[in-house]
């Protein structure tokens, strides 16, 4: 699970305002999203829970597969980007199937993902990049382990225990296609993040469309 790294504290240099916008620390999120049919039966099962189980941040949690989670200067961004452009481009898209709940015991509730290797090898091509995403030594990127998709974290252990005997027996499948990663940001005056990028994952097409042309 992606681990939330606190922001730089400037406290003691200066006030945030004054800092230079380029200096000034973002955090980003790399991930997978569903489509949005999948996307919004997940919502459903997330408003449930929020309710059932008294749990608001399952309901505003949106639905997302995460690749990685990092901070770094703002002025970074650009170089960042095209970094992540580059090794989208060198990507094929792949199927992700989804198959019944998982947990980590005592805090969170998840969708499992079944066909893991492809997200894990994508996450290997990313790591390359890990020395652009480093603010520091104590602000590393964070890249996941364990591929999921949320229903609800941060949860009390009463709430965890309760739910846990529910989800583990419900029953749920699906599958999406994974064509492109979305880069999201939001610094430390934001609570939501922003849409930065979509990065398509683009080698498969453009064998196709190489095909085609000597066809």
């Amino acid at each position: 699970m992606a681990k939330q790294h606190p922001f730089i504290d400037v406290s003691d240099k200066q006030s945030n305002s004054l800092i230079p916008t380029e200096w000034k620390v973002n955090e980003y999120l790399l991930i997978l999203q569903p489509h949005e049919d999948l996307y919004n039966k997940i919502v459903d099962i997330k408003q449930a829970f929020a309710k059932q189980f008294d749990c608001k941040m399952a309901m505003y949690l949106k639905p997302h597969l995460t690749l990685t989670v990092f901070v770094q200067y703002a002025m970074m961004e650009s170089k960042i980007i095209h970094r992540l452009q580059n090794i989208a481009a060198q990507q094929s898209s792949f199927k992700i199937d989804l198959n019944g709940f998982g947990s980590f015991p005592s805090h969170t509730i998840y969708i499992n993902v079944q066909t893991k290797n492809p997200i894990i090898d994508l996450i290997k091509e990313l790591k390359q990049a890990q020395s652009l995403l480093k603010l520091n030594a104590e602000h590393k990127p964070h890249f996941i382990t364990e591929p999921h998709i949320s229903v609800a974290r941060k949860l009390l252990p009463r709430q965890y225990e309760k739910a846990w005997i529910e989800f583990q027996q419900k029953n749920f499948t699906a599958s999406f296609m994974a064509n492109e990663m979305i880069l999201l940001r939001r610094n430390e005056q934001q609570k939501a993040y922003q849409l930065i990028k979509k990065f398509p994952l683009l080698h498969q097409a453009k064998q196709v469309q190489q095909t085609t042309l000597f066809v």
